[in-house]
């Protein structure tokens, strides 16, 4: 089958829709496909299988940036590989966001199967452009959403069926032994992945850690992630501040090796998460996981079983959750083994079959 997947994001910007769109596409092609990934980008891409269709502008929304294209050179380009590639099925990615996955619903002559990421409480500007979204609804031939939360989120603005899917995971890349990173401070280890934007939450993980730096006096803590909040960092002593290790944005291929030298992986994510494709990383890696008690991550973990899940924006709690795993190994052990079985259930072994058959109902309905 000849399958098109479209980003929204650029796609040299680190972003979980992003990494699912590429490594959708690698098991895509290893299971036989033919696939073309179009995305809006700064640069070329290293995949021989992605076309470039424009440049990115970074629009603020919702607390983070999102690095969007929708321009009419953009909209030309789609429309010129969608011809010549001529797909069977065209799947889309967050196809209500103004970038290349709307331009490519609205144009594409093949069935389109969307994937919905995204989770908020409420969005006034989705509630005000439903009319618009509802003219998008209606090229779209399936509805896919990552979990239970991104589903409700989307049906509040533009309802219709929506099947719940969730994000598949590499978890061999995760799971397999490796060497730990080195260089690193302390000799345990809180391990943060993510954007430093107001929604993840990274001024309470600060809190939290300079309440445990007193006590754990070999703690550190490692940030992959850059962005606005590493400001937080300014309200710690500087004995505390030089145990953190400010690594900036790390490519997703490196990750592993530093979950490798890490203790406990912690989210504490103020909200807006619809999945928590970093929390189900941690755990395909061994890791005990501290998150947020919100929506999206309570579809991936459950407390006390997988992980441990406190109030968000609650560093007193965090650091309790925290404590609790680096200072007693049984627990830790515990969350562990079974984040790993969890982790499985998440891989695209697991996944990718149940896209395969979307795939199949609507390019035998378009037949």
């Amino acid at each position: 089958m000849r399958i098109l997947l479209s980003c929204p994001y650029a796609w040299d910007a680190p972003g979980g829709v992003q990494v699912h769109v590429r490594q959708l596409a690698g098991v895509l092609l290893e299971r036989g496909h033919e696939v073309l990934v179009l995305a809006p980008g700064r640069g070329g891409a290293d995949e021989p299988f992605v076309r470039i269709v424009g440049r990115p502008v970074r629009v603020p929304y919702a607390g983070t940036v999102a690095p969007i294209c929708f321009s009419r050179r953009s909209f030309r380009r789609i429309r010129t590989f969608l011809r010549v590639f001529e797909p069977d099925v065209v799947h889309v990615h967050e196809p209500f966001t103004p970038s290349t996955s709307m331009l490519t619903a609205v144009v594409s002559a093949a069935p389109v199967v969307a994937t919905h990421h995204a989770h908020l409480e409420r969005s006034r500007l989705m509630e005000l452009a439903s009319p618009v979204l509802r003219t998008v609804r209606r090229r779209l031939s399936a509805q896919v959403a990552v979990s239970r939360a991104a589903a409700a989120f989307l049906s509040r603005a533009v309802p219709g069926d929506v099947e719940v899917v969730p994000n598949g995971l590499d978890v061999r890349t995760f799971a397999e032994p490796r060497a730990a990173a080195t260089g690193l401070p302390g000799s345990r280890r809180i391990l943060w992945v993510a954007r430093l934007d107001p929604q993840k939450g990274f001024p309470v993980m600060v809190r939290a850690f300079a309440r445990l730096a007193g006590e754990l006096e070999d703690l550190a803590l490692v940030v992959a992630g850059d962005g606005r909040d590493r400001e937080a960092l300014g309200t710690l002593a500087d004995a505390d501040r030089a145990r953190v290790a400010m690594l900036g944005s790390v490519p997703h291929a490196d990750l592993p090796a530093y979950h490798a030298a890490a203790d406990v992986f912690a989210s504490p994510a103020t909200g807006q998460e619809s999945f928590g494709i970093t929390l189900v990383e941690a755990m395909a890696a061994g890791l005990p996981v501290v998150a947020s008690d919100i929506a999206g991550y309570r579809e991936v973990l459950t407390h006390e079983v997988e992980g441990l899940l406190v109030p968000p924006n609650d560093p007193g709690a965090l650091a309790s959750a925290l404590r609790r795993v680096l200072t007693d190994e049984g627990l830790a052990s515990r969350l562990a083994a079974a984040g790993r079985r969890r982790a499985e259930t998440f891989s695209w072994e697991a996944i990718v079959p149940r896209l395969e058959a979307i795939y199949d109902r609507v390019a035998g309905r378009a037949r």
